[in-house]
C-alpha cells in the first residue's frame, strides 16, 4: 500500500526522502531556531483547517506560540515523504495554552500510518508530547490525528520527523513500533537535549529520594563509540548508585495489565577504580537473572537492550554480584512499550485506485490523506472497507461531491461492490472496465454528463445493476441512437445551486427483465407492429438513490517508579517542564 501512497499528498506537500522535516503547526513562516533547526509552517497544507495563537504565556518557545485545529473530518493527517525501511523518530507536541478561551483541554487519537499510535490527553498549561520510534512501511509515513467526542477538536503544536541511524535501536523487528515511556539521565541537573544529542532525544532528570546518591563522573570525555544507540555524551557524565552491594536498585510500577517493553539502560564507571575495587552487576526479572556481569567501563559506555513482558507484580532489579566491592550504578534509561503487530495497511490496489481519483478530482478529494480503510473507526467517510486483515475497498459513494471531468482508470479496485456517482458533472464516456469488475453488484451514474453509448461490458451484465437516469447526451437504446434528454415524467433530485435537469425515467439495467415488462412488450409488438424489442428495459418507476454518506490500542501509559529507592521516572508521554520546550529561535 505505502508505495501507492505518495500519490495520497493530501496535505499539500511532501519532503525529500530521508530529511528531517519539522512543522511549526499554526504557523505560516519559515525560519531557523538557534540550533540550525528549520521550521516550517503549515498554513498552506490544509483548506479547512485553523491556525490558532496559545493564550497562555507559560511557554516561550516560538513553536508552542501557534497551532493547527482540525474542526472537520474524522481524521487530518500529515503525509511526510520518507523511504521504505528508513528508521524515523516521530515526536508530536502538543500544547493547548487556552487557545480557544475554553479552559477545556481536549482529548483525541492519533495514528500512524493506519495504526493506533496514542490516545492524546492534553493540558491546560503543560507541553503533551508523544514519542515512537518507527520504520516506514513505503514512501510516504502518515501522522493522523482523530476526533473521538463531540467538540473535542484534535490540535497539534509541532511535528518533527528524524532519521535515525540505521543501527540504532537494531532490536527492534520492523513489524512493531517503539512507543516512548520514558528516557531519563540519572543524576542529570537539567534536561539533555540538542545539541548534546544529535537526533533531540530529550533526556529528563529523575527525581531521587532518600537512599539514592547522584554521582557525577571524573572522565574527561566518554566515548560512546561502542553503544549502538549513541547516547550523548552529556547523560553518561552522571549516574545514580546506592550505598551498599546488600541493597539493589529495582524497577517497579509497571501498568497492571501486562505490556511488552523494550528497554535500554547506559552504563558508566564514574571513576577509575584501584586493584582493589570492583564494581560488578547483573539485571534481574522477578529475582532472575537476566544479563551476564555488567562491569561499567571507565570512560566508555556499556548498554544492555532487553525485551520483556511486564505488569504491575514485576520487578526489574539491578544486583551487585557476589565478589562486587561496589553496588550498582547506571547512568542513563530508555523505556518503550513496544506496539501489537503493525498494520500493512489497505489493500495497494485499492489504494492506486484512490490515487487515481484524487489525482483527477483533486479539487473535491485532495484532503482525504492517511490510510483509507485503517483504523476501521476512521475510514474515510466515501468508502467502505472489509474486515480483512489486509482491507479491501467494497464500495465507493461520491454521490453529490460535485466531481467534474471524466473518469480516470481505477480498475484495479476489483473489489468493489457498489459504486455511487450520483449528482455531478462527470462527462466523457462510461468506462468500459466498470462491467467487468467481478465483484461489482450495483452502479450508480445517475445525474451526470456521460455521453456516448452504454458499454457491452456493462449493458449485458447480468449480474449489475445500473442508474443512469439524468444523463442528457447518453444514449441508452443499445442501437444507433440519439441522446434523449427526456424519457418518463420522473424527476430526478437536484441538489441547490446544481442546473434542474429534465424529468425522466430512471434507467436501469438490472439482472433481470420482469416477467410483465416482456409480456406487455409482445402485447404492444402484436397491437402496434412497429414497436421495437427494447434492449435496456426499465423495471423501476421512481428515482433509485444512492445510500447515505456515512457521518463523520489505546496504548498504556501509566507511571514507571524505580520503587524501594523512590526514583520517580518522569512521564514524557504527559508532560514536560517549560525549559524542555522545543528549542528557542
Amino acid at each position: 500500500m505505502a508505495s501507492c501512497l505518495v500519490f495520497l499528498l493530501l496535505a499539500f506537500f511532501a519532503f525529500s526522502a530521508n530529511a528531517d522535516v519539522f512543522i511549526d503547526c499554526g504557523a505560516s513562516d519559515v525560519y531557523t531556531d538557534g540550533n540550525s533547526i528549520e521550521w516550517m509552517g503549515d498554513s498552506d497544507m490544509f483548506q479547512d483547517s485553523q491556525a490558532e495563537v496559545v493564550q497562555s504565556s507559560k511557554t516561550m518557545s516560538p513553536v508552542m506560540r501557534t497551532l493547527t485545529v482540525f474542526t472537520t473530518r474524522k481524521k487530518n493527517c500529515y503525509s511526510i515523504s520518507e523511504n521504505k525501511g528508513d528508521l524515523l523518530l516521530v515526536r508530536a507536541s502538543f500544547f493547548y495554552g487556552n487557545y480557544d478561551k475554553k479552559s477545556s483541554p481536549p482529548s483525541f487519537d492519533m495514528h500512524i500510518d493506519g495504526n493506533d499510535w496514542a490516545t492524546v490527553k492534553t493540558s491546560l498549561d503543560q507541553l503533551v508530547y508523544y514519542e515512537v520510534v518507527y520504520v516506514s512501511k513505503g514512501d510516504t509515513t502518515s501522522i493522523c490525528l482523530a476526533q473521538t467526542q463531540p467538540n473535542q477538536f484534535p490540535f497539534i503544536s509541532a511535528l518533527e520527523v528524524r532519521n535515525l541511524d540505521s543501527k540504532m535501536y537494531n532490536y527492534l523487528d520492523p513489524n512493531y513500533a517503539l512507543f516512548l515511556r520514558s528516557r531519563v539521565a540519572y543524576g542529570a541537573k537539567e534536561t539533555v537535549r540538542l545539541p548534546d544529542d544529535a537526533y533531540d532525544r530529550i533526556w529528563v532528570p529523575a527525581t531521587v529520594d532518600s537512599g539514592i546518591t547522584s554521582v557525577t563522573s571524573d572522565a574527561i570525555t566518554i566515548d560512546v563509540v561502542n553503544a549502538p544507540d549513541n547516547p550523548p555524551q552529556a547523560v553518561l557524565q552522571n549516574a545514580i548508585t546506592i550505598s551498599s552491594t546488600s541493597d539493589s536498585i529495582n524497577l517497579t510500577g509497571f501498568p497492571d495489565q501486562e505490556v511488552s517493553i523494550y528497554m535500554n539502560l547506559y552504563f558508566s564507571e564514574v571513576t577509575q577504580l584501584d586493584t582493589t575495587q570492583n564494581r560488578s552487576f547483573k539485571a534481574y526479572i522477578d529475582n532472575k537473572p537476566v544479563s551476564d556481569p555488567i562491569i561499567p567501563p571507565y570512560g566508555e559506555v556499556t548498554e544492555m537492550s532487553i525485551n520483556f513482558t511486564a505488569s504491575s507484580n514485576t520487578s526489574f532489579s539491578l544486583v551487585a554480584s557476589a565478589d562486587s566491592t561496589l553496588p550498582p550504578l547506571v547512568n542513563a534509561m530508555e523505556v518503550f512499550y513496544i506496539s501489537d503487530r503493525l498494520t500493512d495497511g489497505t489493500n495497494s490496489k485499492d489504494v492506486e485506485g484512490l490515487s487515481e481519483l484524487q489525482k483527477v478530482f483533486s479539487d473535491a478529494l485532495q484532503e482525504w490523506s492517511g490510510d483509507p480503510c485503517l483504523p476501521s473507526p476512521y475510514t474515510w467517510e466515501w468508502i467502505s472497507c472489509s474486515n480483512d486483515t489486509i482491507p479491501r475497498i467494497t464500495a465507493l459513494d461520491l454521490s453529490n461531491f460535485d466531481l467534474s471531468g471524466e473518469l480516470p482508470d481505477f480498475s484495479s479496485m476489483d473489489a468493489l461492490v457498489t459504486i455511487n456517482l450520483q449528482n455531478s458533472s462527470i462527462n466523457g464516456l462510461i468506462p468500459d472496465f466498470l462491467g467487468s469488475l467481478p465483484n461489482l453488484k450495483e452502479l450508480n451514474l445517475a445525474d451526470n454528463y456521460f455521453s456516448g453509448t452504454i458499454p457491452p461490458s456493462i449493458s449485458t451484465n447480468k449480474k449489475l445493476k445500473l442508474v443512469v437516469s439524468g444523463n442528457p447526451n447518453l444514449c441508452v437504446s443499445g442501437n444507433s441512437c440519439q441522446p434523449t434528454s427526456t424519457d418518463g415524467t420522473t424527476s430526478s433530485s437536484i441538489p441547490s445551486g446544481r442546473r434542474k435537469k429534465s424529468n425522466k425515467l430512471p434507467v436501469i439495467l438490472g439482472t433481470t427483465i420482469p416477467i410483465f415488462v416482456i409480456f406487455w412488450a409482445i402485447v404492444g409488438f402484436i397491437v402496434h407492429h412497429k414497436r421495437k424489442t427494447a434492449a435496456i428495459a426499465a423495471i423501476t418507476t421512481g428515482q433509485t438513490g444512492g445510500a447515505k454518506r456515512r457521518s463523520g490500542a489505546n496504548n498504556m501509559r501509566s507511571e514507571a517508579v524505580i520503587n524501594e529507592i523512590n526514583v520517580n521516572i518522569q512521564d514524557q508521554t504527559t508532560t514536560e517542564n517549560d525549559n524542555q520546550s522545543n528549542p528557542q529561535q
